[in-house]
């Protein structure tokens, strides 16, 4: 991977601030496009094609987390860092379930976050691998397609799963009944199995769990300090 090659989309308000960080990443290789705030920062987004977004959260007019919310709705897999002075659990927690990839508290080692850009970036190459075999499951009721990433309960309107939903429920469902370790599911996926990336994958398992309720029979249980177990319970006819 080639560092030049990568278009990064900036969203800080204080321009200080943001243009040194501009420079900094500019001068490590990286294409930056600067918005000083949400409102500018999504124009910019649909506007060219982004690798890696930075956003930062206490913005003016628009504020990060509602502008991570829109880029999802337009791409679900650009992987977006959140850049904020507030380090509440609860802020922590909400930038997860809006599908961001990393969450830094300011002030930080700009070294630290390129090494962050880097090594997210670096995921996304070998990312495809993960959908490269088995694609067609039968989970209880449920059919799931990864390689179209569809989940069908019966039938109702099947529910499109994200990247991270899809890759997750993948790697439960060829462990059905078995234990998924929590380090291969990080490391598969996330491909790192710090504290943040495991909040993160406890957020998209609670996102299954609510996906899979609709069948009584299939369940992700937790394993306490080891991971976690698809069970599918067949029904005695």
């Amino acid at each position: 991977m080639k560092a030049e090659s990568k278009k990064i989309l900036l969203v800080e308000d204080d321009p200080n601030f943001g243009s040194i960080l501009r420079e900094y990443l500019s001068i490590n290789g990286y294409d930056v496009t600067l918005a000083k705030n949400g409102i500018e920062g999504f124009e910019k987004f649909k506007k060219d094609i982004y690798d890696l977004c930075l956003l930062d959260v206490m913005m003016p007019y628009k504020d990060g987390f509602t502008l991570a919310k829109e880029i999802r709705e337009k791409n679900d897999v650009v992987p977006l860092i959140f850049l904020t002075a507030k380090t509440l659990k609860e802020d922590v927690l909400k930038g997860f379930k809006l599908g961001a990839d990393d969450y830094i508290s300011k002030p930080f080692d700009s070294e630290v976050l390129l090494a962050k850009i880097k090594s997210i970036l670096s995921r996304r190459v070998v990312q495809p691998s993960i959908e490269s075999e088995e694609v067609d499951f039968t989970i209880g009721s449920f059919d799931f397609n990864s390689k179209l990433r569809m989940l069908t309960f019966k039938d109702t309107d099947p529910i499109k799963l994200s990247p991270k939903e899809n890759q997750l429920l993948r790697l439960l469902a060829l462990h059905v009944n078995d234990l998924l370790s929590r380090e291969t599911a990080l490391n598969k996926i996330w491909h790192d199995d710090n504290y943040f990336t495991s909040r993160s994958m406890d957020v998209y398992i609670a996102k299954l769990r609510k996906y899979l309720r609709a069948d009584p029979n299939v369940e992700i249980l937790n394993i306490h300090g080891e991971g976690f177990r698809l069970v599918v319970n067949v029904m005695a006819e």
